[in-house]
């Protein structure tokens, strides 16, 4: 199964950083700085339990850098 693909992008009306599903103009998440969304588990619990790619991207657009997030792991069943 392919993974899905995000992008981190300045948005010049809101001034925030949206994450965005490929494919869609709608964001996942508003985020008030970079910094915000790319500290901690940020962009991991925005992009939830299926794990994809997120493209970061700068203020003037150009790829800062990729980064994959991995699928959380199914707990094992104890029986």
């Amino acid at each position: 199964m392919a993974m899905d693909k995000f992008t981190l992008h300045k948005d010049s009306a809101s001034k925030r950083w949206r994450l965005e599903k490929e494919g869609s103009d709608r964001a996942v998440k508003l985020f008030h700085t970079k910094a915000d969304a790319t500290k901690g588990g940020a962009l991991s619990a925005a992009i939830g339990k299926a794990g994809g790619s997120v493209r970061i991207r700068k203020v003037d657009n150009t790829i800062q850098e990729e980064r994959t997030i991995r699928p959380a792991k199914d707990p094992k069943s104890k029986g």
